[in-house]
């Protein structure tokens, strides 16, 4: 690296520090609060907390044989009254719910059959790695585990699917671990991603959510057995967490107290006497100021955090929206400034970042690498009326991304049509700070799609960003069954070995459409390999209808029901496969898209129309890692490829897009939701990657996969906008059974550089926005600092990258992502 070379403001403090400046940030003032509380957690392994494991399981074998939603309520009784409370030093936000440092806690309920022998294994374990204290150990394998075998949704799972839909799903060993190719995600967590309605904390209180209850007990008929049997546990569970978060909060605001009488700093004595102050106040009764509704807003999503484990984490929504009031009114009346708020909100997100989201299992922690978390905060967009929705407090949340070097919280920009040049510059310029943020959603093509799937204009305008790419609209959307992923390289390599895979040998996995050798056309090959396709859909449909069918027998979410409209007025349990009057909104991934695309297209133009070689000759070569076969592998390579505005691809595209449309479109109301089709990985297409083989696109055995809707690693040649147009012309907008795609773009920091790269930037996602595509995020960063941090890890730990739908440090990756991201195309230009 040279002098010249131009870094992002991200590089700029990691290079500083290598040199020997000690602030994190190269920030002093009204940060060094943060920033001290920053300093004693970074870098930390996280360890295993286990007291919600070990209180929910002494609180089960209480509780037996009483309705599930009754016992998920008293077990979140028993914890708020049993489990330890924390205010960490200098912190403005009282509550955490694991021990000091980061941390991450059990939910024995999705995996106490395997966790007696797993937890031995998470110290060492190279995703994602977890500390355990040897006593905690011996708890887990003498107490938690011993009850929760023979009772975890796993288990129930693997006895309902069928032989030939197990066989596609799970290996034969003793724990049915992942096979990676139609994956289930429903046994490693007990919802997707998820956000609440914080605003009626805010506005009513838990208080005013008991007494709303309380009114509807006193209205059930006695005599009525669906009001006694159904009805009234529902009410008393909701009663009963309103009680538990209550004395919870009490339970901070008397270790505030306590905390205070020992504190000899006098300012510090006075903070702490505030926070018990608030904390006696919310989340039990409506927040009166902007302390108060952050401290309300964050007890609510922690205590979420302990009621269930929710793919991606409970999101925080719309804070720039349901925060406003409280801001608005606290700055008229002189009570806080915004350097004020910016370290309320730095508070947070330190606290946020503290809680780590632990897998036990080996696919759930291979689908979430490097401390994967989603707890997206969501700015901008539109009000319910169709209105702007940008505000003061929209900057002060893109100013926090930009001055605080931490990958928490996930931000996320909605963007429409009438955005102000202000806000895309100001989203701009974050995105250059090089750390990932903000992602940015797409009203143009999120809200019709929403209208189409049964929504109002009000509802519709008001969604907020959750997990990776998605969005829910709080008190409409009703579906939480985790969805599967599904591995179409895996379906394309069937194609080649007549329903078998090189990693599986003679094995029969998938069905058999023909030897390589009998395919004389290409609309042949391409008609076998959507027969396995659809196989794939058929099987994953049958995983969906047996998850639906059984998580309300092993999940309860009295918390998360209570504060969603439709249950309370209907008195059902958000896990209950139906909800009155709401909209159930699924998916299915689509693993390997490029991939697959790419796989096609160098058939398509090799063998069936230059005659280069033959469907043998490729079969041959991969069998062989294209050893030995370097001019072959080199054609493959220079086929057409997706992400280059190439329609020889695109058109492949779009048909494979198509074809998995009108399956859902068929087949999803025999499910009751709609079951859509996403394009989401996570970082699925690295481990789905190591099951599959060599493919025709010229791609090594046991590689990752193409990344979400992107572009083969290396394969788009043509810059940023033919990636955006591919991705425009593969799309099928006649059919709504569409769902998120994400698209990652990787730009050099010089092609961004001053205000003329902002201002190509905001050019950039205009485009992205006129062209109603979904998502998009960046990394804005040179290729040489990614080299550089794989080689000297020491000195980049606190590099952060986009991954998908998330950031996370570069350093915490496994060399497989890391070489992944690596592999991304660098644009020089937009």
């Amino acid at each position: 690296m040279t002098e010249e070379k131009i870094f992002s403001g991200q590089e700029e403090r990691i290079l500083s520090e290598i040199k020997g400046n000690k602030n994190i940030a190269g920030l002093h003032g009204p940060k060094n609060r943060a920033f001290a509380l920053l300093k004693r957690v970074q870098g930390q392994k996280p360890v295993i907390d286990i007291e919600r494991g070990l209180y929910f399981t002494r609180s089960f074998k209480e509780t037996e044989g009483q309705p599930m939603i009754l016992r998920w309520a008293k077990a979140l009784k028993y914890y708020a009254e049993q489990a330890t409370v924390y205010i960490d030093d200098d912190q403005l936000i009282a509550g955490r719910i694991g021990r000091s440092g980061r941390y991450g806690i059990l939910y024995p309920e999705l995996d106490g059959d395997i966790m007696g022998d797993a937890i031995g294994q998470l110290p060492d374990r190279e995703t994602s790695p977890f500390d355990i204290d040897g006593n905690d150990a011996r708890l887990i394998a003498e107490e938690i585990a011993p009850y929760w075998k023979g009772k975890t949704f796993h288990e129930d799972l693997i006895k309902a699917l069928t032989p030939k839909t197990a066989a596609l799903t799970y290996n034969n060993d003793k724990d049915f671990s992942s096979r990676f190719i139609v994956n289930e995600t429903a046994s490693f967590r007990s919802s997707i991603q998820w956000v609440h309605d914080y605003e009626i904390v805010l506005q009513q209180g838990f208080f005013g959510i008991r007494t709303e209850m309380g009114e509807k007990l006193r209205q059930l008929d006695p005599f009525s057995p669906i009001d006694q049997t159904e009805k009234k546990p529902f009410i008393e569970a909701v009663i009963i967490v309103c009680d538990a978060i209550t004395l919870w909060a009490r339970r901070h605001a008397e270790l505030a107290d306590e905390k205070a009488l020992q504190e000899n700093d006098l300012s510090r004595r006075t903070e702490l006497k505030n926070i018990a102050e608030i904390c006696r106040r919310v989340p039990e009764y409506p927040a009166r100021n902007f302390r108060e509704a952050v401290q309300s807003q964050w007890f609510t999503q922690l205590f979420s955090r302990v009621e269930q484990k929710t793919g991606t984490v409970i999101s925080n929504g719309r804070m720039d929206q349901y925060l406003y009031p409280f801001y608005e009114k606290d700055i008229k009346e002189g009570l806080i400034t915004d350097n004020d708020v910016q370290e309320i909100f730095d508070c947070e997100w330190v606290a946020m970042s503290q809680y780590i989201d632990l897998y036990i299992s080996s696919a759930g922690g291979a689908f979430n690498e490097g401390y994967a978390h989603w707890e997206a905060v969501t700015v901008g967009g539109q009000t319910p009326d169709g209105q702007d929705a940008v505000n003061d407090l929209t900057y002060v949340l893109l100013k926090s991304k930009r001055e605080f070097p931490l990958n928490y919280p996930d931000l996320a920009a909605r963007v429409h049509t009438r955005s102000t040049q202000q806000y895309l510059a100001e989203v701009a310029e974050t995105i250059k700070e090089g750390s990932g943020f903000p992602k940015l959603i797409n009203d143009e093509e999120v809200i019709p799609l929403l209208l189409a799937k049964g929504a109002d204009f009000a509802e519709a305008y008001d969604y907020s960003v959750s997990g990776c790419a998605e969005c829910r609209m709080p008190n409409r959307d009703t579906y939480t069954s985790p969805n599967a992923y599904i591995n179409f390289a895996a379906a394309l390599e069937m194609t080649i070995y007549n329903g078998r895979m090189a990693k599986y040998g003679s094995e029969l996995i998938g069905i058999e459409t023909g030897e390589i050798d009998t395919f004389t056309s290409f609309d042949e090959f391409f008609a076998a390999y959507l027969q396995q396709q659809k196989n794939f859909l058929k099987h994953a449909f049958i995983q969906q209808h047996e998850i639906i069918r059984l998580r309300a027998n092993h999940f309860a979410s009295p918390l998360g029901s209570a504060l969603h409209k439709l249950c309370r007025s209907s008195l059902v349990d958000i896990h209950q496969p139906h909800i009155d009057g709401g909209i159930d909104l699924g998916y299915f991934e689509f693993i390997g898209y490029a991939t697959v695309i790419d796989s096609l297209a160098a058939i398509k133009k090799i063998v069936f129309e230059d005659r280069k070689a033959t469907l043998a000759q490729i079969k041959e070569a991969m069998t062989k890692n294209f050893a030995g076969y370097d001019i072959l592998r080199q054609r493959l390579l220079n086929a057409p490829k997706y992400g280059n505005n190439d329609s020889y691809a695109d058109e492949l595209g779009k048909r494979l897009d198509k074809e998995a449309l009108l399956f859902t479109r068929k087949y999803s109301a025999e499910l009751g939701v709609n079951l859509d089709l996403r394009y989401v990985p996570f970082t699925s297409h690295v481990p789905f990657g190591k099951v599959v083989g060599a493919t025709p696109n010229g791609r090594l055995a046991w590689t990752p996969l193409s990344d979400g809707s992107s572009a083969s690693q290396g394969a788009d040649t043509y810059g940023p906008t033919a990636v955006l147009l591919s991705n425009f012309a593969t799309k099928n907008y006649q059919y709504h059974e569409r769902a998120a795609r994400l698209l990652n773009v990787k730009l050099s920091p010089a092609c961004v550089r001053g205000e003329k790269g902002t201002k190509k930037l905001v050019d950039f996602i205009e485009a992205w926005r006129d062209l109603k595509l979904w998502h998009i995020q960046f990394n804005v960063i040179n290729q040489e600092t990614l080299i550089a941090a794989q080689k000297n890890p020491e000195n980049y730990r606190n590099l952060l990258v986009r991954i998908a739908g998330y950031s996370a440090y570069f350093t915490d990756l496994s060399i497989d992502l890391q070489n992944d991201i690596i592999a991304r195309t660098q644009n020089e230009a937009i």
